[in-house]
């Protein structure tokens, strides 16, 4: 969708005659109360579930959770993803063209947060006549969002899904961050951002960022299971700064992947998006006065072995819920796969957002 009314960003800047690109699944019903928005984390996109006809192989990333008799069940509610604004699929971006320029933003595409988001996808329901969601939904940086709505818009959703996230990064995440941007910073192909007019990316920067965020996605005892010290094709170490093992293996692999499909001021931009969100900060760092603007009722889920966002992080949001008399629902999965562990089959978690989402529907038949 194309919006030519300039959207006011939080570090001052504006962008103007931009798109937002999204998908829906399901039907949005005679009043329009049905409505889900799921916001997506770091390297996803607006498509959210399913596959399209001509790419039977790129299966939505959050497919076993959004669809017919799936625990977001798009038989009872109209499910909206939508693509944020820097992105890289399809949504304008670094890699578009600025209209004062005609040539592509590079490097001067405004620093976005995850508030200027939250108020560009506000714009997108208004366009398609949603007054107030159903809910708003998130793991990760989409919790964030989610977390967000639920404190700028308290009455356009009646329930906040926060999922594997956090009210804020600890110094420890922005400094996995920082080393990440730096390697993007740091490689020659980058050029300043405006690689694109050199017809190369920064492949190499992209690989590392992506190793060093997969490592903080996924739990030691996962890492254990799946590797271990396996050796990758030898019987003993080659001596040399090669591939020995298989997880060295399986992170280049993941890097190489990554740099194929992913842009690198994207990159860039959304790890600042991440860095900058704490919306206490304006409260002087408290959080239950920041949420007593909050009118939603609120689902939580974390994961044991998630050490990126761990449960004591949600647990921080809950009790400035409850501090508020908020009415919290708050599982805590004893799951071993890290953070990751949002994005996959975990019967018990899955079951807890099924019957939320039950809830939800009951509420308004």
């Amino acid at each position: 969708m194309h919006f030519a009314e300039p959207l006011q960003l939080q570090s001052g800047a504006q962008l103007r005659d931009y798109m937002l690109m999204y998908e829906t699944y399901g039907t949005l019903n005679a009043d329009k109360s049905n409505a889900v928005l799921v916001c997506h984390a770091l390297n996803a996109s607006h498509h959210v579930a399913g596959v399209y006809a001509d790419q039977p192989k790129n299966v939505g990333w959050w497919d076993n959770m959004v669809g017919p008799g799936k625990p977001l069940d798009t038989d009872r509610f109209f499910v909206i993803g939508v693509n944020n604004l820097g992105s890289c699929f399809g949504s304008t971006g670094p890699m578009h063209n600025n209209p004062a320029t005609g040539k592509p933003y590079g490097a001067a595409f405004p620093v976005v947060t995850v508030e200027d988001w939250v108020a560009a996808q506000a714009r997108l329901a208004d366009q398609l006549g949603i007054a107030q969601f159903a809910a708003v939904m998130g793991g990760s940086l989409g919790g964030m969002q989610a977390l967000a709505w639920s404190i700028m818009y308290p009455d356009r959703l009646r329930h906040c899904v926060v999922i594997a996230s956090t009210p804020k990064l600890s110094a420890q995440n922005i400094a996995f961050n920082d080393v990440a941007r730096t390697a993007i910073l740091t490689d020659p192909d980058y050029h300043g951002g405006d690689f694109y007019e050199h017809g190369v990316v920064p492949r190499n920067g992209l690989k590392v960022a992506r190793m060093i965020g997969h490592i903080t996605y996924l739990s030691d005892d996962d890492m254990a299971e799946k590797f271990g010290r396996k050796l990758r094709g030898v019987e003993d170490y080659k001596f040399g700064f090669g591939v020995d093992f298989e997880i060295e293996s399986y992170l280049r692999y993941q890097g190489d992947k990554f740099s194929e499909y992913f842009d690198a001021n994207t990159y860039l931009l959304i790890t600042k998006a991440l860095d900058y969100f704490d919306p206490a900060r304006r409260h002087g760092g408290d959080l239950a006065k920041t949420l007593a603007a909050t009118k939603a009722k609120f689902f939580l889920a974390s994961f044991t072995t998630d050490w990126r966002f761990s449960p004591e992080r949600s647990r921080e949001i809950v009790q400035a819920l409850i501090s508020n008399r908020r009415e919290v629902t708050y599982a805590e999965i004893d799951a071993p796969h890290g953070h990751d562990a949002f994005l996959l089959e975990d019967e018990r978690y899955m079951n807890m957002v099924r019957a939320y989402y039950e809830r939800v529907w009951k509420e308004q038949a």
